[in-house]
């Protein structure tokens, strides 16, 4: 384990493992991000219900393993190029982040402490357990404060770039468990999609984005019934690898 990532348990040469960039909002006692501590348990900070459903998922034997980012996306936003701007977000839904405006020697060392040491465990990861399929999992609020008015109906959407050969599977099942899928929505993985282009396409690897929508993972009934949802989906998917 490492301040950087924490994973649950044992990746398996081809099986599934499961990624989650946004699955913690720690921050450590030693960064001041200069915001309300109210704002942690927010989607700016976390994405909300994630952990919670990839260790379902873990536990049940429908992933092998699950990797987590180990601090909050405001302290770092993993699923970015390590050069975009937005990969120490000096703003997120409205919210100034003034703790994230550094200069270049401490936007280095944020970079050396946290956003390597996760991409390096996966990548090495997948070099000693290559999985048959990658697992992105994320969630995503039902309205964003900056935009009330644009409300996101989708309980689920389904991501990539790409490699589009899950995606089809992906929403097929997900559609069979009576869900409204959004098929790139709430928005599309060919603009959001950082990890899975560095480990999953940069190594040939099918993977699918799944987006959960954070209402119907915010208790732990909803987050056990979107983990079976999964689980299902998982299975079928899988098959279809195999085909």
């Amino acid at each position: 384990m490492s301040e950087a990532w924490r994973q649950l348990g044992t990746p398996r040469a081809a099986g599934i493992l499961l990624i989650a960039d946004h699955a913690s909002n720690h921050v450590p006692a030693d960064i001041d991000l200069g915001i309300d501590p109210a704002l942690l348990t927010n989607h700016i900070a976390i994405d909300i219900g994630v952990a919670e459903v990839a260790a379902l998922l873990v536990q049940d034997g429908a992933v092998d393993a699950a990797i987590f980012g180990g601090v909050s996306r405001l302290v770092v936003d993993c699923n970015r190029e390590e050069e975009a701007p937005g990969v120490l977000p000096i703003a997120s839904d409205g919210h100034a982040v003034p703790g994230n405006a550094l200069d270049a020697a401490a936007r280095e060392a944020r970079l050396a402490r946290f956003f390597r040491p996760y991409h390096a465990h996966i990548a090495a990861t997948i070099a000693a357990h290559r999985p048959a399929m990658i697992l992105s999992l994320h969630s995503f609020t039902p309205a964003l404060a900056a935009h009330p008015d644009q409300t996101r109906p989708w309980h689920v959407g389904v991501l990539y770039n790409e490699d589009d050969r899950l995606a089809e599977a992906a929403i097929a099942a997900l559609a069979a468990e009576g869900l409204n899928v959004g098929d790139q929505q709430p928005y599309s993985g060919k603009l959001l999609n950082a990890t899975m282009n560095r480990h999953a396409e940069g190594n040939a690897i099918p993977y699918v984005g799944i987006e959960m929508r954070q209402d119907l993972v915010g208790d732990a009934a909803g987050q056990a019934l979107f983990a079976a949802r999964l689980a299902r989906m998982c299975k079928k998917v899988a098959l279809n690898i195999r085909a």
